[in-house]
């Protein structure tokens, strides 16, 4: 059984693990046992205990650019469908107008990836329902305009 080395990456901490492999005989293999010295293997695993990119003020600056557009009123300008709503299913959004509720691009003081950042509330009167439906649609910042 061969050891195998992880790559090297970009690591804060180095750790080293030592294991003695089982004899046969405690494997549970039959016959008659090989006479050989107990190996030692070594193996060297290299962890990454860090992963931040950005640096708290790049993202606290983000934080403060889009905080004054929530809460603000929108109108979806592109043509959407969203098909998550199951008491209106195959629902167009386009013209429906809306509130930002959320920027997402930032999560726990971290940047994540988020392809529609900015959470949009809306309330749709639906023929079956005595109340307006409310639905969440995450949108790019192209895909609405600013209603004031």
């Amino acid at each position: 059984m061969a050891t195998t080395m992880a790559p090297p990456s970009t690591s804060t901490s180095s750790v080293l693990f030592l294991r003695r492999l089982p004899s046969p005989a405690t494997r549970g293999l039959g016959g008659p046992l090989p006479p050989r010295a107990p190996r030692l293997r070594t193996a060297r695993l290299q962890v990454s205990l860090t992963s931040d990119v950005s640096s708290s003020s790049d993202v606290a600056a983000e934080e403060a650019e889009h905080a004054p557009k929530i809460g603000r009123r929108v109108r979806v300008t592109a043509p959407l469908r969203v098909y998550h709503v199951v008491k209106a299913p195959d629902l167009d959004v386009q013209g429906l107008e809306g509130v930002i509720k959320q920027y997402v691009g930032v999560w726990k003081g971290k940047r994540i990836t988020a392809n529609f950042p900015f959470k949009v509330e809306f309330q749709v009167a639906v023929d079956t329902q005595p109340k307006p439906v409310k639905l969440f649609v995450h949108l790019r910042e192209d895909e609405f305009e600013y209603i004031d």
